[in-house]
């Protein structure tokens, strides 16, 4: 499919595939989304309030796409009292003529920062790779429907292309997953508020609550493994 670098609401880049006229992240703003969904209301809530008593924060990202919200989980990370086991999973990742194009590093501002950024993307897939003393990365290739990972994260972000042209994703046996992913009081947080995708977390277990939504979209969705649900 044809794909395009486009300039997103707040100056930020993002992909583009055409023939979707879907984006790897909002075009109201690939980073003002990343920081409102991913990092305010996933990162910060489980590490800066009762909702964390470890000092390690095992993380899965469900579309590591471009890299974008590792990279700001980084630098966010590098404020917090805490070290974080990242785990991205992408199906189809993205070439490297591609991430030349994106202008994350200038965006914001974090120049000091740029090297991890590359090293994100240059460093091999399957393998766990140190970024920094505090940030571990791991990227693999799959796809979501292959996870078989359980009780094993605190934070899930799930970032996968919206229901519109990939329904599939959003489906309950693909929440299953997720759910069984989690440790109990684990965190799932995506840009989505669709009812569809808010009733299929809740039939594997989730109880979610709809949160106020980044630039452009109304509300989002957090959805937390309680102790008291079941799968």
């Amino acid at each position: 499919m044809k794909r395009q670098v486009i300039t997103t609401g707040d100056g930020s880049k993002t992909i583009q595939i055409q023939d979707w006229n879907e984006q790897y992240h909002s075009i109201h703003g690939a980073i003002q989304e990343a920081n409102h969904v991913f990092i305010k209301h996933g990162l910060l809530y489980k590490t800066t309030s009762q909702h964390n008593n470890s000092e390690k924060i095992s993380l899965l990202e469900i579309g590591f796409g471009t890299g974008l919200n590792a990279f700001i989980t980084l630098i966010q990370q590098s404020h917090l009292p805490v070290v974080i086991d990242y785990v991205g999973v992408e199906a189809y990742p993205v070439k490297q003529e591609e991430i030349a194009l994106l202008n994350y590093t200038e965006q914001l501002n974090a120049a000091d920062f740029e090297k991890y950024y590359t090293k994100m993307h240059a460093c091999s897939w399957e393998e766990s790779h140190q970024i920094t003393d505090d940030f571990t990365l791991t990227k693999q290739q799959k796809f979501f429907k292959d996870i078989q990972d359980v009780s094993q994260y605190d934070l899930i972000y799930f970032d996968a292309f919206g229901a519109r042209v990939q329904p599939e994703l959003w489906t309950p046996s693909i929440f299953q997953i997720m759910y069984n992913a989690l440790k109990l009081e684990g965190v799932l947080v995506t840009y989505s508020a669709k009812g569809s995708v808010r009733r299929a977390m809740q039939e594997v277990g989730f109880t979610v609550e709809r949160l106020p939504g980044p630039p452009g979209k109304r509300e989002m969705l957090r959805a937390t493994k309680c102790s008291s649900s079941s799968s």
